[in-house]
């Protein structure tokens, strides 16, 4: 059973320092509560690396992140406010929405973990 919480986006990362692997990171805090969402491996490098890849998928994820929110550059989701589903306490938070509208984005089933991936 999820609940529906307002959120605000902390902080966003795109980071390549978890042992090569490049992710995305968007720290949302609520009334009481912080939870991070995505951390999907989207790409391969690391400094000083000869070779790098990356992922459309995460790309697309990210994009479609941003086209949930409502912003047109990454940087712009710090501040921003959205609709998270929490599980529960200890639980995940697979899914953000619009604020407003009744837009979502369920990375799990995205990424093909969930029921609908």
């Amino acid at each position: 059973m999820s609940e529906i919480e307002n959120a605000q986006i902390e902080n966003v990362t795109i980071s390549m320092a978890d042992h090569g692997c490049i992710t995305f990171f968007l720290n949302l805090s609520g009334n009481g509560w912080g939870c991070g969402f995505g951390g999907y491996c989207i790409g391969h490098g690391y400094l000083g690396a000869k070779k790098f890849s990356g992922s459309g998928k995460g790309i697309e994820a990210m994009a479609r992140i941003m086209d949930t929110v409502g912003v047109e550059r990454w940087e712009d989701l710090k501040g921003k406010y959205c609709r998270a589903k929490i599980t529960g306490w200890g639980g995940t938070i697979d899914e953000i929405g619009n604020l407003v509208k009744d837009k979502w984005f369920n990375i799990k089933a995205f990424f093909g973990e969930g029921e609908d991936g």
